[in-house]
């Protein structure tokens, strides 16, 4: 009969297979000759066979202009296809009378508004939308019944409510059904009651019988939660139907007699287990369950007394469900979407012999299962604990969580997404998509509305993945006076990885710099004043001059990043650039390596590293070489009439690179304000990056020696955040689902890939919303939210709205937290991606560490008694902020950081310190690390010293300390000094160059 899990899986075709508990045995032991049975229309499912096995009943959407299920039947031996039901509204749930022929089904269609809902669903779907489930429990549902050749179709059930998934008895004396008629009239239920009948009607489903031709029915069970899929025994004598528990997430399967006696249960699966169906020897019952991961139904068999555990009998991911056997016991039809997004019916002859056998190998069960009138499960946390489904299937589990905030399920979470297994969830990789499925499945789990692309949770988007050279199509010749000269890729020349591929011919510029500052930059410099560089190749120098002050290095450092000279080369018509490292710079004379931004954009010119070598040859036909002119540009502070045309010579540059592109996904998942009748005014955005850096792939990892290589797992960053927004998702689904929590706005979860290669996920986003962004009333990042230490708790982002710190005050009133408030919203983090686009946003951080991007960030150094902590004072925020009668108003931060600033590559000088943003007790820069064998660590400096100056300039905050940083010089000793446990100290440093 419909389920909801069953509508739940095929309705978004989603998929998530764990590899765990696999059998040994393939479903061809049990099911040798699988194939597909119905092609017609959209999807079809639920099919039964008639006593005599010669007929097969069925529902299917292929009605013209109706886009809901219709009952056919289906000649087994002509495939002569009949409709029964009228072809208008709704219908579910068929089933065959003995002796009769006649077809029982249930059906809206004498809903007034029933060909009015039809019209409202192909509108939705007309518009690229479609609802998430592909049923209701509509309460204008009734049982009917027509002759086996759709005619003479007559009433009977005739009450207000869900009356439907009926079955005939053997002898065909006996209805027995599915209902929550005992919901209505509304007015006898409490407040809390209907509330919960609004949002979650099947709750109230029990199981009643009656006769076959109507009259009135007799209620067998009377438990919290949804009883549904009821049918009779092969001998007629009991009742075989599945119970969820009052969450929704957990079901068993039960037998009773049919007066509700004697109530037998013979499933505890820690799972859904539902729509069961006897063998017609009666002994044993097939079933479906999602044990393996919440999308991955598979059939089960278990004996019919559940003395054994079930046995596994499918092996392929993706939706397997509603079996049923016919009449004789050999053949089994299945509902599965195993061949396309969309569930069709299957048949296959059916192994029995294989079946008993494979039941009497089976486990006995540890203890006798008992059926009795409050059905349900206390799970402690050992019980949460106890060995089961490996790490793979943890977080799709979420029928365990409890309906508060707690840090076991937190400490589950995060030991699955920081799992080896995983490999560090770099951008683009196995890991991010196992995680992501993952993610997706508990959002489809609890409940949440996909608000991704497609009518999915996912939402993808592309990214620069690797940048390669083509050898054969890389070339760079020098012709003068009619001889060419031929240089070498990868020893005189190099593609940067952001050049746009093309051929280049054409005289040579000199561009000094090649730095030209915006007004109001503070100081001018313009390297192509008077310079005309129209189709002509300009060869630069990198970086900025050595030998101006520290004041003025750290201003042109802004603008001294390789693509901003592009830029400013391709803006005054250049046709090519060549980047030359000087003999007074970091990595005097290398070529520029070959790494990758992740832009998708090509710098719009071509573009390549030259050796020094190739510029002092190209500029002998001016009598220069680039020691002379370094020194000259190193002190000016005005660079006019500096640059000047080569004349005599050309060159011929060909730039080929092959731009890998790579595909990943956000995963986001939405809860709809649920105060009916009222318009969505905004959505509230609770997001953070569940990538991180794999083994260090991305350049960003801090390993030291004996570690590079090794899997860089990220518990705290970002495992940490991923699962508290997991952790606030099922506990406001599950206050939404019981309608206590009356949110005039919505809340969408988001888990950002990307983060760690630029902020992609979440910019890509914002780009291409799912929902407008106009809609987006406030953004809640957590990052790095593992490492509670003194109770500090460091929020980022106060200042984009004036109504930030009096919330966190008051919910920081019972939270008791040391909170350091940051008014600047440009976090280096997704909260970046939001702020700018005029959302009000907040990030949460705990502060750096020692085994920040090691492989060391594992799960067990996280504090989750802190995280348990954050999540509850955050949760209390966003309750406060969903209620608010007006909009969080937005004001508009000027960046503290330099504009154009923050290019990895512009910061020449490595010391290896790792600055501890909670630290606020004395100005300066507290350390919460040093890199191993660095700088810094070969100085002295070790945890918990605090920087408060750094060569003669005051450090009283990490903007001072960046700044000096970038002023700093490459093997010249600087002094520094620090506090250490209140004591002055002098440490002198040695900066290195950057890679």
């Amino acid at each position: 009969m419909k389920r909801r899990i069953w509508i739940l899986a095929t309705a978004l075709g989603a998929c998530l297979s764990s590899g765990v508990l696999a059998e040994e045995t393939t479903e061809s032991r049990f099911m040798p000759t699988p194939r597909q049975l119905i092609y017609e229309g959209r999807r079809s499912g639920e099919g039964y066979f008639s006593p005599d096995g010669k007929t097969l009943v069925f529902q299917s959407e292929r009605e013209p202009g109706n886009p809901f299920f219709q009952i056919y039947t289906l000649d087994l031996e002509t495939g002569d296809s009949i409709r029964i039901s009228p072809g208008h509204g709704k219908t579910t749930c068929a089933f065959i009378r003995a002796n009769t022929g006649e077809v029982l089904f249930a059906s809206t269609h004498l809903d007034p508004k029933a060909r009015q809902q039809q019209q409202e669903e192909l509108r939705r779907r007309e518009s690229g939308k479609e609802k998430r489930y592909s049923w209701d429990y509509d309460e204008t549902f009734d049982l009917f019944c027509a002759e086996k050749d759709g005619s003479r179709p007559r009433r009977l059930t005739n009450a207000r409510g869900y009356d439907a998934e009926g079955s005939y008895s053997p002898d065909g004396k006996w209805v027995v059904f599915s209902s929550n008629r005992q919901a209505y009239p509304k007015s006898q239920l409490n407040e809390k009651e209907r509330k919960l009948l609004e949002v979650d009607p099947a709750y109230f489903a029990e199981i009643y019988i009656m006769g076959a031709s109507g009259g009135t029915p007799t209620r067998l069970t009377n438990w919290p939660g949804y009883d549904g899929g009821p049918f009779f025994s092969p001998d007629g004598e009991r009742i075989i139907w599945r119970h969820f528990e009052e969450n929704g997430a957990i079901a068993d399967i039960y037998t009773m007699k049919l007066d509700g006696t004697e109530k037998k249960k013979l499933t505890e699966f820690e799972s859904m287990s539902w729509a069961p169906y006897f063998h017609p020897s009666g002994d044993y019952v097939i079933f479906a369950s999602n044990k393996f991961g919440f999308s991955n139904f598979e059939l089960f068999i278990v004996d019919s007394a559940g003395k054994h555990e079930p046995v596994r009998v499918t092996q392929t991911d993706r939706f397997d469900g509603l079996p049923v056997f016919s009449p004789d016991g050999n053949t089994l039809c299945w509902t599965t979407n195993r061949t396309g997004a969309s569930a069709q019916l299957f048949l296959t002859r059916w192994n029995h012999d294989e079946a008993k056998n494979a039941l009497a190998e089976s486990p006995l069960n540890p203890a006798p299962l008992v059926a009795n009138e409050t059905p349900h499960r206390k799970r402690s946390v050992e019980t949460v604990k106890n060995p089961g489904p490996p790490a793979t299937d943890t977080i799709t589990r979420a029928s365990k969580y409890m309906p508060e905030i707690r840090a076991d399920e937190l400490k589950e979470m995060v030991t699955y997404l920081a799992s080896d297994e995983l490999e560090g969830r770099m951008t683009g990789s196995e890991g991010t998509r196992k995680a992501s499925e993952a993610i997706a499945s508990l959002f489809q789990d609890i409940g949440l509305l996909p608000l991704g692309d497609n009518g999915t949770y996912f939402h993808e988007f592309e990214f620069t993945s690797g940048v390669e050279s083509v050898p054969s199509a890389n070339t760079l010749d020098l012709i003068k006076d009619e001889h060419t000269s031929t240089f070498v890729l990868d020893k005189d020349f190099r593609p940067l990885a952001f050049s746009t591929n093309g051929i280049v011919g054409s005289e040579v510029v000199f561009a000094g710099y090649g730095i030209v500052t915006p007004e109001g930059a503070g100081f001018h410099y313009d390297s192509y004043a008077d310079l005309d560089v129209k189709d002509k190749i300009v060869l630069v120098l990198r970086y900025v001059p050595e030998g101006l002050d520290k004041e003025k290095r750290q201003r042109l450092n802004v603008y001294s990043g390789m693509r901003y000279k592009a830029m400013v080369a391709r803006e005054r018509g250049a046709a090519a650039i060549l980047v030359v490292t000087g003999p007074n710079s970091p990595n005097a004379g290398e070529l520029a390596p070959l790494t990758f931004d992740t832009s998708l954009a090509g710098s719009g010119i071509v573009a390549a590293s030259v050796s020094r070598q190739i510029a002092d040859k190209v500029l002998a036909s001016s009598g220069n070489e680039i020691q002379k002119l370094q020194d000259a540009l190193d002190t000016k502070e005005d660079p006019k009439s500096s640059g000047f045309h080569i004349e005599g010579l050309q060159l011929n540059l060909n730039i080929t690179l092959n731009r890998k592109k790579g595909k990943d996904r956000n995963v986001i998942g939405f809860l709809p304000p649920n105060e009916r009748g009222k318009e969505l005014p905004e959505v509230i955005f609770l997001g953070a990056h569940y990538d991180h850096i794999g083994r260090g792939d991305t350049g960003g990892s801090l390993a030291r020696k004996g570690e590079v290589g090794m899997v860089h797992n990220g518990a705290d960053d970002n495992a940490s955040g991923t699962a508290l927004v997991l952790e606030l998702a099922c506990k406001l689904a599950h206050l939404h689902r019981r309608g206590e929590a009356l949110f005039p706005r919505g809340i969408a979860f988001a888990l950002w890939s990307g983060e760690e290669i630029g902020i992609i996920g979440s910019s890509a986003y914002t780009k291409d919303p799912t929902l407008p962004l106009d809609h987006v009333g406030a953004y809640l990042n957590f990052d790095m939210v593992g490492r509670l230490r003194d109770n500090k708790l460091i929020i980022q982002g106060t200042g984009s709205s004036g109504e930030w710190r009096r919330h966190l005050e008051r919910r920081n009133v019972l939270a008791g937290f040391q909170l350091m408030l940051s008014d600047d919203p440009y976090a280096p983090t997704d909260i970046t991606a939001f702020y700018p686009q005029g959302v009000p946003s907040l990030t949460f951080f705990t502060g750096s560490h020692e085994d920040y991007n090691r492989p060391t960030d594992d799960a067990e150094t996280l504090n989750y008694a802190g995280m348990e902590r954050i999540g509850k004072f955050a949760f209390n925020l966003i309750g406060d902020i969903a209620r608010r009668e007006a909009s969080l108003p937005y004001v508009k931060v000027e960046s503290k950081r330099p504009a154009g600033g923050g290019a990895r590559e512009n910061l020449r000088a490595y010391l290896g310190t790792i600055p501890d943003y909670a630290a606020d007790e004395v100005p300066g820069v507290k350390l919460s690390g040093v890199g191993g064998g660095g700088p810094a660590d070969e100085a002295g400096l070790r945890s918990g010293d605090v920087i408060t100056k750094f060569d003669g300039q005051t450090i009283t905050n990490i903007y001072d300390y960046t700044y000096a940083l970038d002023a700093a010089k490459v093997n010249e000793p600087i002094e520094i000094e620090a506090l250490r446990d209140g004591k002055k100290m002098t440490f002198t440093i040695i900066p290195r160059a950057r890679k």
